[in-house]
């Protein structure tokens, strides 16, 4: 293109020259010289057609704008002419604004404390562009420059963009495709070089707040001395930054805001963002706090209260998080789609998502990538995320760059979505204002995603017992006579008049007399919330797992439904065995067929939809499946369309979501989480595409799902479909860790069960809607059982049966003989059966644990009953004997055994302890299999 500048002449005169040029172009690209030809191919297609197809009006059009762009100093130029100095110096000044928009944010002065080494752009040096200091009073044409006036001085021009890309604010957002986006983002910039002209009312508000701030910090300095906090000071902006989110957020309709953020600051946004009341923090500092459960510190509890807007009223939500960086972002985010599905707002206009986040951990965290990616798809958008990164610009004791990230900027990853990053120095608080205001209008404006980047210091250490001068003697040695931000912005209103040194003092005095009364540092906090911005959780608490459930239905409206839900579709050509699955299904609503697990599934789905239970399912392959067996959206084979029959039952129905997920774990289980805590009525499930990768998001699992409840008392229903079954498939391919969840169960936390039949299936998914307990279901699912001929129930098995914990023996066995009781769960049962069978075994009985946790020992011990002769009793896995379900619930058994038979000792029968999961060779995976079933039938 520069060549192309350098020798063509686009306008005037040698319009015709072009349009020759052009026409030549149409017929033979090669044809035209290839700086011509490069430009050609850059030109604009209209209405997505090819560029044969573009009008000569088009470019013609393209060529006048491009036109305006210079100053002819003739009235006709010959084509062949060399362009006038005078015109070559305007393409290098239209050249300089477009390098001030790519590469200013590399000059701006974003560090308070002045230490953070800036390499030498030479693009943005006068001499690069053929320019100097000469042609500062030459006058051109400002273009698409937003300064107020079509010509300017070079002087004005490089004073504004100075000022706009390369003072307190760095913005990077060229990377931005949609023009649109681009455009607005320049003009908000430009036209008021990132400062605007605030009122005194404005700037008396700011330094209120970061007094506040400030203030909070330096009374618990004072009041617990060396008690970890993780203080924001050197980050007291973000309080005023907040505060503004919240209020302009609201403006603009929010009814909700939901927060997600880690340690650092915390304590003070729940002071002067939400309007927690200082003496509960003094207390919670103190240890004058009631405990309900286990608890947490201080510093990771959620919170929230009800503010007043000029929108309205709006409910800030605090998200509770572990110290697991970065992992509360998807959470916050499955909780807000959760509650703009309540509000019916596909937009996200009433629920807004902001997430703080550190720089180490926004630039280290895998979750933060996984996160952006959902950011724009159907299942897992929200409307656009305020990302905040309080960016100390160090990582508890790495500061150097080399060491902490390989990119630039620590947000970096944000440019895979094309989010706007907006960096700002921390201690020059308008500046920071403006870029809040920047923010939330961006993501009012486009609904997407955008970075504020709030470069600050950390002026104590990782927490207030470290020692920080150890690590960074030169960053500390800096901070040590470094101003606060609140010093410094105060000096700055005594200097221009907006306030007297007499008032800053008085304005500090009243902080310290209102810490002292105890009143809320939240003006604007409602006192007497709007009830029915809450959802009511009364009615799923202070249940026992063993609440009684009806999950029965009549039987003919059971069959009316199956009939429903599996009708091919009107004009919807479906793949061949698809077409087959639906035949077979209908036929098993008649009764004509046993049914097999998609049926009995998707039964389940079918008949609480028709009750009013909402359902959400999500995971890799859900909509089909990943074994083929859910086909639960159908495809259109000849334009690509989906039909999904469960979002066709009625037209009162609640809603039925299916997506399928990107390829995360970790990411989507925690969004999955965070939507199960906000909606607790109906069916919230998240299906593995093999069990054994839950343990991508074993952080999930471990801080959220099952501990969860006893930490932060919040309750959730959230369901996990884990393939898990020994195939042969491999070590990789063949458990869910069954071992983990069961490590993890204790005081009644979730609930862990390995169904065998279809009815179980169905049964066991109505329970957890139905029931009014709200605790997570871990399922250890099948694989091989979903078409196995005998994992098979009927139309009355779903119609008048319910889930049973165990399931008793369900051959003809005289129990007088019975002398042994091979207890199992899962798959191997089958196996196990099959071999009995061959066998012609009569003694002994098998009996189904389809529920591990909590252990049903007293409907155990009414089935072990039955058997008056028992002498030997044997669990049966096909885990390795370290994995599986052995050392975590043999005492259960064996108290159960203990009870009906105090001689009779329950003996191990499975794979030896093993470091893998499972075999990789076929080979060897069938001869454990064979010697595991000979063992647990073996005579005595």
């Amino acid at each position: 293109m520069e060549l192309l500048w350098k020798s063509s002449h686009i306008s005037g005169g040698n319009a015709t020259y072009v349009e020759d040029l052009y026409e030549t172009y149409l017929k033979d690209p090669n044809a035209v010289p290839e700086e011509w030809r490069g430009y050609f191919d850059s030109l604009p297609r209209v209405n997505g057609n090819a560029l044969q197809d573009v009008p000569h009006s088009t470019v013609r059009d393209r060529f006048a704008q491009i036109g305006k762009m210079r100053v002819r100093t003739e009235a006709t130029v010959q084509q062949d002419s060399k362009a006038t100095e005078y015109e070559r110096k305007q393409v290098r000044v239209v050249q300089l604004i477009s390098t001030y928009r790519q590469r200013g944010h590399q000059k701006a002065k974003l560090d308070p404390l002045g230490l953070a080494e800036r390499q030498h752009i030479p693009d943005l040096e006068l001499a690069f562009h053929e320019l100097s200091t000469a042609d500062f009073d030459t006058v051109f044409q400002t273009g698409s420059l937003h300064i107020g006036k079509a010509d300017a001085t070079l002087g004005e021009i490089v004073d504004a963009m100075e000022r706009t890309y390369c003072n307190t604010v760095g913005a990077e957002f060229m990377h931005i495709v949609a023009t649109e986006e681009r455009h607005w983002i320049m003009q908000r910039m430009e036209s008021v070089r990132c400062a605007p002209d605030y009122g005194d009312e404005v700037r008396r508000k700011l330094l209120r707040r970061l007094i506040k701030a400030e203030g909070l910090e330096k009374s618990l300095g004072s009041k617990y001395p060396g008690t970890k906090r993780f203080g924001l000071e050197g980050g007291e902006s973000l309080i005023p930054m907040l505060s503004e989110m919240v209020q302009r957020s609201g403006g603009y309709g929010a009814k909700e805001i939901v927060i997600g953020m880690a340690h650092r600051g915390r304590l003070n946004v729940l002071v002067n963002v939400f309007g927690k009341k200082p003496s509960e923090l003094f207390d919670e500092f103190e240890g004058k706090v009631t405990y309900t459960s286990s608890g947490d510190v201080k510093y990771h509890q959620g919170f929230s209260s009800n503010v007043m807007t000029e929108g309205g009223e709006c409910h800030l939500a605090l998200a509770f998080n572990p110290s697991h960086l970065e992992i509360v972002s998807p959470v916050v985010e499955g909780s807000v789609r959760a509650r703009q599905d309540r509000r019916l707002d596909p937009q996200g206009n009433t629920v807004v998502p902001i997430v703080l986040h550190g720089d180490a951990a926004f630039a280290g965290q895998g979750v933060v990538m996984e996160t952006f990616q959902m950011s724009q798809t159907r299942g897992y958008r929200t409307g656009g995320t305020i990302h905040v990164v309080l960016n100390n610009q160090i990582g508890f004791t790495t500061s150097r760059r080399a060491d902490a990230r390989s990119t630039e900027y620590c947000t970096d990853i944000a440019k895979m979505v094309q989010a706007p990053i907006f960096h700002v120095n921390a201690d020059d608080p308008e500046a920071v204002l403006f870029v809040t205001q920047l923010a939330v209008d961006y993501r009012n404006e486009f609904t997407k995603d955008v970075v504020l980047d709030l470069v600050c210091y950390r002026r104590r250490g990782h927490n207030e017992a470290d020692e920080p001068s150890t690590t960074q003697p030169l960053m500390y040695e800096k901070i040590k006579h470094h101003p606060t931000t609140r010093d410094l912005y105060a000096q700055r209103l005594i200097a221009s008049g907006v306030i007297t040194a007499e008032e800053d003092e008085y304005l500090v005095e009243e902080l310290r007399a209102s810490l002292d009364r105890d009143q809320p540092m939240v003006k604007s906090l409602v006192h007497e919330p709007n009830s029915s911005m809450f959802v009511d959780w009364e009615p799923y608490l202070g249940h026992n797992w063993d609440i009684e459930c009806d999950t029965s239905i009549p039987i003919k409206r059971l069959q009316e439904l199956g009939a429903q839900i599996n009708q091919s579709p009107e004009g919807v050509p479906l793949q061949r065995q698809v077409n087959r699955i639906l035949t077979d299904r209908r036929k098993m609503a008649a009764g004509s067929m046993e049914i097999n697990w998609g049926f009995a599934e998707t039964m389940a789905y079918a008949t609480l939809l028709q009750e009013d239970y909402p359902i959400r399912l999500t995971g890799q392959d859900v909509g089909r499946g990943t074994f083929s067996h859910r086909h639960a959206v159908l495809h259109n084979q000849k334009d690509g369309s989906i039909y999904i029959p469960l979002q066709k039952i009625s037209k009162e129905q609640p809603v039925f979501e299916i997506y399928d997920s990107l390829l995360s774990e970790e990411a989507v289980l925690a969004f999955e989480y965070g939507y199960a805590t906000t909606a607790p009525k109906g069916l919230v499930i998240w299906e593995a595409q093999f069990g054994d990768f839950a343990n991508g998001a074993q952080v999930v699992i471990d801080q959220f799902i099952t501990s969860g409840e006893h930490k932060w008392n919040r309750v959730c229903g959230l369901t996990l479909l884990l393939p898990h079954g020994y195939e042969g498939q491999g070590p990789e391919h063949s458990s869910a860790r069954l071992e983990r969840f069961l490590q993890l169960c204790a005081e009644h936390n979730i609930q862990v069960c390995v169904p065998t039949t279809p009815a179980q299936v169905y049964h066991m998914l109505r329970r957890q809607a139905i029931r009014p307990l709200r605790t997570p279901l871990i399922v250890m699912s099948p694989k091989s059982l979903l078409r196995h001929k005998q994992a098979v129930s009927t139309i009355e098995d779903l119609a008048s049966g319910c889930f049973q914990n165990v399931l008793p023996e369900t051959d003809d066995l005289d129990s007088d003989k019975v002398r042994r009781v091979v207890l199992c769960s899962g798959k191997v049962y089958y196996d196990l059966r099959d071999a009995r069978r061959d066998r012609g075994i009569d003694d002994i009985a098998l009996v189904r644990m389809e529920q591990l946790y909590p252990f049903p020992e007293p409907d155990l011990f009414r089935i072990l009953q039955q058997y008056p002769n028992l002498k030997d009793a044997i669990w049966c896995q096909e885990e390795p004997m370290n994995q599986g379900a052995w050392y975590s619930s043999q005492h259960h058994m064996r108290r159960v055994l203990f009870r009906h038979k105090p001689e009779v000792y329950l003996h191990y029968v499975g794979r030896d302890a093993a470091a893998a999961p499972a075999a990789g060779y076929m080979a060897l995976h069938l001869e454990q299999q064979e010697r595991l079933i000979n063992a647990a039938l073996a005579a005595d």
